[in-house]
């Protein structure tokens, strides 16, 4: 940002735009109103009704997109009647930082209304709705709107807080417009890749329901059939794995496991005092290993590369495959199976937390049906192949939004 005295413009303009920017007043440009509140016997039908779930979602509203519904006569929608180019903003959060959060509504033809959570804002002077709407998201005005706002377990702006907040803002329209157009490239650019990730997923997600039904064969290199898929225990192709080793007098790597089958993290610099036991076990790359007090709920991973090393308690029992039954690629597709889940749960008993408690006699019983270990590598590569593209995919997302997140910051100031 440039701002002296007289002189506030971006970093980054688009060729042929050197005028100053201004520094204005919210409430300038918007007049403010709260919205409806309704009795619950009014929800579920009636007039669409904007409310904060339809605010914080990523893409602009839309009537058709607005999720909640409201039963008001005519007169009480008209007077909190919503149309094109309003701004709406969340009136009040628990956390201070989502407080004023804002989003434009950009319905040409339908309007609709707004509730008591809400305030909306309307065009008491010429903008260009979807560039105040980026404006609005820009780091220096979030800061303005979350500083001015109140409460202490519960954070909230009115209707003055927001007519107070300061933006530095364009007079030129046409400069307005390319930056809400530009931008709004941007969004459409990551609204693909999002709708192309889940296209991904869900095909991925079809193709292993069809290949563990048997519905999808894979063939050998000679084009031959690969033998006939076979159920076996899980102590048919996993073998206990204890590496223990005295608890190490100086801090250490600690390895946990999250729940819903997502993975391992790792704890650094784990301090050796903050445990009792005095014995610890090592994992090794490519271990499955298992939370047996949170297994009921998916705490069981594939050990990775950067995890070699790294030190469990006793309630991580680790195991390693048998090279001639199974292998830890294909494995890490079972696991992410809700059936296996399913079965996990079946055998911690007790009630919730951790009172629940893998039987790890049970685990071992536990059986699946298994294609030899030359189909599972077939199948393990052409997963690991969709697994590529749908991690290049989450890439490129994340890069495309640290990317308008710099544009945010220097096409605004």
């Amino acid at each position: 940002m440039n701002k002296t005295q007289g002189n506030i413009s971006p970093v980054l303009r688009f060729q042929g735009f050197s005028e100053n920017w201004n520094i204005e007043k919210l409430g300038s440009f918007l007049s403010f109103k709260n919205g409806i509140n309704a009795d619950k016997e009014q929800y579920g039908s009636g007039y669409k009704f904007i409310n904060v779930l339809d605010i914080i979602q990523n893409t602009y509203i839309s009537h058709e997109k607005i999720i909640g519904s409201v039963n008001v006569d005519e007169k009480v929608f008209k007077k909190n009647e919503v149309v094109f180019g309003d701004i709406l903003f969340q009136r009040s959060s628990e956390i201070r930082e989502e407080t004023g959060q804002s989003n434009v509504y950009l319905d040409e033809h339908i309007p609709a209304t707004f509730g008591g959570f809400v305030i909306r804002g309307r065009s008491i002077r010429k903008y260009q709705p979807i560039y105040l709407n980026y404006l609005l998201k820009t780091w220096l005005a979030r800061k303005e709107i979350v500083e001015k706002s109140g409460g202490s377990t519960r954070y909230n702006v009115g209707q003055k807080t927001l007519a107070a907040v300061n933006i530095y803002i364009s007079a030129n329209d046409t400069e307005q417009q390319k930056i809400a157009n530009f931008l709004s490239s941007v969004d459409k650019k990551i609204k693909q890749l999002t709708e192309k990730q889940s296209l991904l997923q869900q095909y991925k997600k079809g193709i292993m329901q069809k290949l563990f039904a048997q519905e999808i064969c894979f063939k050998g290199e000679q084009g031959n059939d690969f033998p006939d898929w076979e159920e076996k225990s899980l102590a048919e192709v996993l073998t206990p794995k204890i590496r223990e080793v005295n608890k190490p007098s100086e801090k250490y790597l600690a390895i946990g496991i999250r729940s819903h089958m997502k993975g391992t993290f790792q704890k650094p610099g784990f301090d050796p005092d903050d445990i009792a036991m005095e014995k610890l076990f090592v994992l090794k790359e490519n271990d499955l290993v298992v939370n047996i007090t949170f297994a009921w709920e998916g705490a069981i991973a594939i050990v990775k590369p950067e995890d070699d090393g790294g030190l469990v308690s006793h309630r991580f029992p680790t195991y390693t495959f048998k090279k001639d039954q199974a292998t830890h690629e294909f494995f890490r597709h079972i696991i992410m199976q809700k059936r296996f889940k399913y079965m996990l749960d079946v055998i911690s008993p007790g009630g919730a937390g951790r009172n629940r408690v893998l039987s790890k006699k049970e685990f071992l019983k536990l059986k699946w049906t298994l294609p030899s270990v030359a189909e599972q590598n077939k199948i393990a590569l052409f997963l690991g192949e969709l697994d590529k593209k749908i991690d290049f995919t989450r890439q490129q997302i994340e890069q495309t939004k640290t990317f308008k997140k710099g544009l945010l910051q220097q096409m605004f100031v």
